[in-house]
C-alpha cells in the first residue's frame, strides 16, 4: 500500500479525531461526517497513513452508524480521482454486482449480459478476485470458466465492448488503490463501506448503472449517492433485490428501484408473470464450484441446449438490462429480445466473439 509523505497532504481530520469527535461514540449518539470529513478520511486510508487498529475502529464505526449518501459520494469521488477510466466508443449499461461474490445459486449475469449484447445493448461487468469478506465467486470467474480473458487492462477492456458488445474491467487494473486494501480488509472480518463503492466505481463510464440491493430504503440511499456525487453523471440507475445481492434477479416477487434523470420511482416485478415460475433454491450449484457449474450453465442455454429454469432466469436478467438501458419500452419487449437471441444464435456467437478476443 502507498505511504503517507507529510501529514500536511491532509486536511484537519485524522481517523482518530474523527472517531473521538464524530463517528466513534456508540451506536446511538454517533454523527455524520460532511464532505470535507470523509474526504479526508478516505485520502488518508488510501495514503496508508491510519495504524491497523484505528483503521478497523473507523471502519466498524461507519458499519454501525451506518453511512449516509453525504459520506457514501465523498469516498466514491475520492476513490473514482484513483480510478483508470476507459469509455468503450458503445455506450453501455454498466453492471455494479457485489465483488465478494456468491456461494450457493447460480451467477448469471455474465449469460444475461451476453445475451443483451446480442440483443443490442452492450454491458460491462467488472469485478476483483476473491474479494473480501465472502471471498467468494464472481464475474471474473464465471469467465474465467468459460476461457474468457478477464485479467485486462482497461483499454482492452473498451476495445472488448466495442468488438462483442459485452466487456469485463478487472479491479486490480482499473481500481489499483481499492485492490492494495485487500489483505486489511480481510483481516476486518466484516464487509465496509468498500463493499458499497467498488461496486459503483463505473470503470467504462457508462451513463446507466444496473445494481442490486437488499432493501428500498437502501436503493434510495444509493440513487442520492450517485446524485450527490461530483465525479457521476448518470442519467438512469435501476436497482433490484438480487439473489445472495447480486446482480441476478431472485425468483418470485422483486422491488425494483428506477431512477431517470432526477425522478425516482418503484415497481414490482412478480416473475412468473415472466416466466421464472420457480422458488429460490431451483437456481442453486454445487456450492463447492458455484463458477463451474455456472459457466455449464452459461454455455448450455447460450447454445439453445436448456430450455428451463435457468434458460427463463437468463432471459429475464438479459430482458432487465435491456430495459434499463431503454432499448426496450418493457420489460414484456425485453424479453422477447432476448428470446430472439438466444433462439437465432446470435447469444452465442458473442460467446465465441469473447473467447477469440
Amino acid at each position: 500500500m502507498a505511504q503517507a509523505s507529510e501529514a500536511t497532504e491532509f486536511g484537519e481530520w485524522p481517523l482518530k479525531r474523527l472517531m473521538t469527535e464524530v463517528v466513534g461514540s456508540g451506536t446511538k449518539s454517533a454523527e455524520d461526517m460532511t464532505r470535507d470529513q470523509a474526504q479526508d478520511a478516505i485520502r488518508r486510508i488510501f495514503a496508508g497513513e491510519p495504524d491497523p487498529t484505528t483503521l478497523g475502529a473507523f471502519w466498524l464505526a461507519n458499519r454501525w452508524k451506518h453511512n449516509n449518501a453525504e459520506e457514501l459520494a465523498a469516498y466514491t469521488d475520492v476513490m473514482c480521482e484513483h480510478v483508470e477510466y476507459a469509455e468503450p466508443d458503445a455506450d453501455p449499461v454498466d453492471c455494479g454486482a457485489n465483488y465478494d461474490g456468491k456461494g450457493k445459486t447460480a451467477i448469471l449475469g455474465a449469460a444475461a449480459g451476453i445475451v443483451a449484447a446480442a440483443a443490442g445493448t452492450p454491458v460491462v461487468v467488472h469485478s476483483g478476485d476473491r474479494v473480501p469478506t465472502q471471498k467468494q465467486d464472481a464475474y471474473k470467474h464465471v469467465l474465467d470458466e468459460l476461457g474468457v480473458r478477464t485479467e485486462l487492462e482497461p483499454e482492452e477492456s473498451a476495445d472488448m465492448v466495442d468488438e462483442t458488445g459485452f466487456g469485463f474491467y478487472y479491479q486490480p487494473a482499473f481500481n489499483p488503490v481499492v485492490d492494495d486494501l485487500w489483505d486489511r480488509r480481510d483481516r476486518m472480518g466484516v464487509r465496509t463501506f468498500f463493499n458499497t463503492i467498488e461496486t459503483i466505481a463505473n470503470p467504462a463510464d457508462a451513463d446507466v448503472h444496473l445494481g442490486s440491493f437488499y432493501h428500498l430504503t437502501f436503493a434510495k440511499k444509493m440513487v442520492d449517492t450517485f446524485e450527490q456525487s461530483d465525479h457521476h453523471d448518470l442519467r438512469r440507475v435501476l436497482m433490484f433485490q438480487g439473489m445472495e445481492g447480486y446482480d441476478d434477479i431472485r425468483p418470485g416477487y422483486t422491488k425494483v428501484a428506477e431512477w431517470t434523470d432526477g425522478e425516482f420511482d418503484d415497481f414490482e416485478i412478480e416473475t412468473a408473470e415472466y416466466g421464472m415460475d420457480f422458488e429460490y433454491d431451483d437456481l442453486g450449484v454445487d456450492e463447492e464450484d458455484v463458477a463451474g457449474d455456472s459457466a455449464e450453465i452459461t454455455e448450455a442455454v447460450l447454445a439453445g441446449e436448456r430450455d428451463d429454469r435457468f434458460a427463463d432466469a437468463v432471459a429475464l436478467n438479459a430482458a432487465l438490462r435491456i430495459y434499463a438501458r431503454e432499448d426496450a419500452e418493457s420489460i414484456d419487449e425485453g424479453l422477447e429480445m432476448a428470446r430472439d437471441a438466444l433462439e437465432s444464435g446470435d447469444a452465442e456467437a458473442v460467446l465465441e466473439d469473447l473467447r477469440g478476443f
